[in-house]
């Protein structure tokens, strides 16, 4: 438990780690949602391209 606690400073630690990871999370999952829309919007450019011809 004296390893967690970090001489006093494992609060500060820990929360940093836990915003930091949050961070990451929080950035992957926005980046993957705006993938899927530009991917919807490009599937459906093409097949609006395909339709005119």
């Amino acid at each position: 438990m004296e390893k967690l606690a970090m001489g006093g400073y494992g609060m500060y630690v820990w929360s940093s780690y836990a915003l930091a990871l949050a961070v990451i999370v929080v950035n992957e999952w926005r980046a993957r949602r705006r993938y899927r829309r530009v991917y919807r919007d490009v599937e459906v450019r093409i097949k609006a391209l395909e339709d005119r011809l």
